[in-house]
């Protein structure tokens, strides 16, 4: 009876044991890693802002403030990235809003918010171009650390961002010079499974129309995009636009935080379910007219304005005042966007035209 009662005693002992181990491993499993982004490392439930260093060349070094949120739970890696092109504004304002609404201790996983990825432009008030080597960064990347500072710039973030990140939000509006509708590009990469994901993330941002992209290039050098960059990575993402003019307007800037808090409730980082577009419309293609002259562009059509195919959306005029051209909606469809300031260079863009799929 004694033995018995000793060999009970005994079995207890060991599934006590046992228990408090799976219970330890169970803890530890669930306890998010410390993450390290350049030189900055957030430990789990620390929320961590600094700078992205990018080397000098030849010309000056620069750097990219940033900010890392990391969760006290593990989760997915997110990136949410504004500045690119640094005169959109509500973009870069909603992301330092986000920093301050996401609590490290109720996140799952990690966010990575890129403040201002194009600094020196961003100081300078410029739209498109970085100042130093006269680039536009979203159209360099994936870059190159030899290379002119719009170049240096790419390939940091190529590298401390999307190969970080295991999702990421490419967040644009209209630049200082268009008058833009909010949308966002569901770029195809033609593996089926990354395009249903990325489709949903374009779904639950929230924007109203959705452009159905399979115009980006696949190619790892020349991957031109931030967030095609992502893409050809086999890393799900989306670019998004709202705002426009440069202005910083309420409606856009809330617009941005929603559609980053709406990704992140997909992907469980936050309490909370997303706050689908209901009823998208898709745009099955688009095509950007590019002016073939300097001078002035006088629009004769409005952002959101339907137009006819051959119809004249604007006119460009010389330094005189002399019509040197009109130009022509190339297909029936929506203007997604309209330059709404005077002035337009040769080979830089006039508007974009989107066909409503039906």
């Amino acid at each position: 009876m004694n033995l018995e009662r000793t060999r009970a005693s005994s079995l207890n002992i060991i599934i006590f044991l046992v228990a408090v181990v799976l219970i330890s491993s169970s803890a530890t499993a669930a306890q998010n890693r410390p993450f390290t982004l350049g030189q900055l490392t957030a430990r789990p439930g620390e929320s961590v802002s600094g700078f992205l260093e990018v080397p000098a060349g030849l010309d000056p070094a620069t750097r990219i403030p940033v900010t890392v949120i990391n969760g006290q739970k593990p989760g997915r890696v997110l990136a949410a990235v504004a500045g690119v092109h640094p005169y959109e504004y509500p973009p870069i304002l909603a992301l330092y809003r986000v920093k301050e609404m996401i609590k490290p201790e109720e996140l799952s996983g990690t966010l990575i918010l890129v403040h201002i990825a194009n600094l020196p432009a961003f100081q300078r008030r410029t739209i498109y171009y970085n100042p130093f080597d006269w680039k536009n960064l979203n159209r360099v990347f994936p870059g190159d650390l030899h290379g002119t500072q719009s170049q240096r710039i790419a390939a940091v973030l190529t590298r401390e961002v999307v190969d970080r990140a295991e999702a990421l939000i490419d967040m644009h509006c209209g630049d200082g010079n268009e008058a833009l509708i909010p949308y966002t590009y569901w770029m195809l990469s033609g593996d089926n499974q990354l395009d249903a994901l990325t489709r949903e993330m374009a779904v639950v941002f929230g924007l109203k129309h959705i452009i159905i992209d399979n115009t980006r290039a696949q190619d790892l050098e020349n991957s031109k995009y931030l967030g095609n960059t992502a893409i050809v990575r086999k890393r799900p993402a989306i670019t998004t636009e709202s705002g426009y003019l440069g202005r910083v307007e309420e409606e856009a800037i809330a617009a941005n935080v929603a559609g980053v808090l709406n990704v992140m409730k997909y992907f469980k980082m936050i309490p909370g379910q997303p706050q689908s577009q209901t009823d998208p419309v898709w745009i099955e293609k688009y095509e950007v007219i590019y002016s073939n002259h300097d001078g002035l562009f006088y629009p004769r059509a409005g952002m959101g304005d339907y137009v006819r195919a051959g119809q004249v959306v604007g006119v460009i005029t010389d330094y005189h005042g002399n019509l040197l051209e009109e130009q022509r909606a190339p297909f029936t469809g929506i203007l997604l966007y309209i330059i709404g300031t005077p002035p337009c260079n040769k080979g830089e863009p006039l508007f974009e035209v989107g066909r409503v799929k039906e």
